[in-house]
C-alpha cells in the first residue's frame, strides 16, 4: 500500500495534503514590498515568517523575517507569489491580523493591525 504524498506550492512534500491556512492578511503594498526585497536579495527560496514571541514590554512582541524553512505545524497563505508562514503557536495570536507597510515622512516600515491584541507599549513593538 503507498502513502499519498502530495506537493504544495513550495514543492515541499506533504504526506496526506496540503498545509493549512492561516487568518494572516497581506496588503497589496506589503506584498509588493516583500516582492521587492526579495529580489534585492536575489532569493526566490525565502517566505515571509511571522510569529509572537513572549517578550518587550506587553508581554508578546511581533517577529517578522525570511525563512527558508517549513516547520511542522506551519500554516501557509499565498499572496500573488509571496508565500507568508505562521508556526502553529503563533496562528491564534495572529487570527484576523493584517500587515501593511508604510512609507512617508514620518514612519516606514512593516505595520501589523492586529484585532486580538488587548493593548500595546507606547513603542508599539509588543502587545498583550
Amino acid at each position: 500500500m503507498s502513502t499519498a504524498t502530495n506537493e504544495n506550492s513550495t514543492g515541499a512534500q506533504l504526506a496526506g495534503g496540503e498545509l493549512p491556512e492561516h487568518e494572516v492578511k497581506l496588503t497589496d503594498v506589503a506584498a509588493g514590498k516583500v516582492r521587492s526585497l526579495l529580489e534585492q536579495e536575489g532569493r526566490t527560496d525565502l517566505r515571509l515568517r511571522v510569529a509572537v514571541q513572549p517578550g518587550g514590554c506587553s508581554g508578546l512582541i511581533y517577529q517578522l523575517y525570511f525563512d527558508e524553512r517549513l516547520l511542522d505545524g506551519d500554516a501557509v497563505r499565498d499572496y500573488d507569489g509571496v508565500e507568508v508562514v505562521v508556526d502553529k503557536m503563533s496562528v491564534p495570536y495572529l487570527s484576523g491580523a493584517s500587515i501593511d507597510f508604510e512609507d512617508t515622512i514620518s514612519k516606514q516600515g512593516f505595520t501589523i493591525d492586529n484585532p486580538n491584541a488587548g493593548g500595546s507599549c507606547a513603542c508599539g513593538d509588543s502587545f498583550h
